[in-house]
């Protein structure tokens, strides 16, 4: 079952969330061990352990000598953490990946398939604004096999691609 929904909660004085009912039911229960992790576009991602583990996998696949193969794992798996569901089926959010996200005390949590987004409230609405009205256009791109379409702005103070010095490149 695919997880799939948008969800607006809030940030308890604790930095928990309450997980809705339907992701407890297809992502796990009380005690389930989830891995919480830096997501893309702003937001993190929430997984259960199978679902980690496949991406786990699918890293492994790639050639372990790539300069982004190698930064990405680092990244993922230095600052991911496990996280477990109470008996209320809240999650604490570490503060290092709530800073990460920028979370405020409302956010939203959807679903994307395999794991869970969880989103500032303020950064997904305009995320939203910005991307919905292209919403057909994304599609038959993603679905069509077509090159992407740019979807994100980097970050203020962010380093771009281009930026990038890579070993024997001038700097």
């Amino acid at each position: 079952m695919l997880l799939t929904g948008t969800h607006e909660r809030s940030l308890d004085e604790k930095q928990r969330l309450a997980l809705p009912k339907r992701f407890r039911e297809l992502i796990g229960g009380e005690g389930q061990t989830l891995f919480l992790t830096p997501g893309t576009d702003g937001s993190l991602a929430l997984y259960a352990g199978p679902a980690f583990a496949r991406m786990a996998e699918r890293l492994a696949a790639q050639s372990p000598t790539a300069l982004d193969v190698r930064a990405f794992g680092r990244l993922l798996y230095a600052q991911s953490q496990s996280v477990e569901l109470d008996g209320q089926g809240r999650f604490r959010v570490p503060p290092e990946l709530a800073q990460h996200a920028e979370l405020g005390r409302e956010c939203v949590l959807i679903g994307v398939g395999d794991h869970v987004e969880l989103w500032d409230k303020g950064r997904w609405d305009a995320y939203l604004a910005q991307l919905q009205p292209r919403y057909d256009q994304l599609a038959e791109s993603a679905l069509s096999g077509v090159a992407p379409v740019q979807t994100s702005v980097a970050p203020a103070g962010s380093v771009t691609e281009d930026q990038v010095v890579r070993p024997g490149q001038p700097r």
